[in-house]
């Protein structure tokens, strides 16, 4: 047993639970993931990786492994698959600073103290995930960089994306079908 990376709790359903485990091993570190049915083990799998994942979340290839090869009935494995498929993304996070760089429309008294307001809370709320400013940023209008700023601000703090309210929809079928 290599040393533990990371683990997490799935919960698919009020009596589904999966436990999984990110560890190290000599040549890379491996995900295992533990299928739980009313408390009582149902499942088990293990993916070994050397470098990385190419997985839309952490965990989703076991997870799925272990769905599959457990002893859930067809209509819980059914359920269970479609759910691992979902976006798993907390986006909690992003709209917390979504809403913190909002604050800029109030502290702000200038649109340039605005704009310098949202920019720093951006930066600093999703530091290195995906958000670049443009070389030429500081010789934009301030009506450009507004308009851009709160294109992501928006973005970031909406309640219910498309996909997740899509996902809900999915979820409450397949709950119907699956009679759970």
């Amino acid at each position: 047993m290599g040393r533990i990376l990371s683990q997490k709790t799935f919960r698919i359903t009020p009596s589904i639970v999966v436990e999984a485990v990110s560890e190290d091993t000599r040549s890379g570190f491996r995900h295992l993931a533990d299928v739980f049915k009313d408390g009582i083990k149902v499942g088990h799998a293990k993916v070994t990786y050397l470098n990385r994942t190419w997985e839309s979340y952490e965990f989703q290839t076991v997870l799925r492994r272990a769905i599959n090869g457990s002893s859930l009935t067809p209509e819980e494995k059914k359920y269970a698959l479609k759910w691992i498929e979902g976006d798993r993304t907390d986006w909690s996070g992003f709209q917390m600073t979504g809403q913190i760089a909002k604050l800029g429309d109030i502290f702000g008294k200038t649109e340039v103290e605005k704009n310098i307001w949202k920019k720093r809370m951006l930066k600093a709320g999703l530091g290195a995930k995906g958000l670049d400013f443009p070389e030429d940023w500081e010789k934009l209008p301030e009506k450009t960089k507004k308009a851009r700023l709160d294109k992501v601000i928006n973005m970031l703090s909406a309640k219910k994306t498309k996909a997740e309210k899509e996902a809900k929809k999915i979820e409450k079928k397949i709950k119907k079908i699956a009679g759970i």
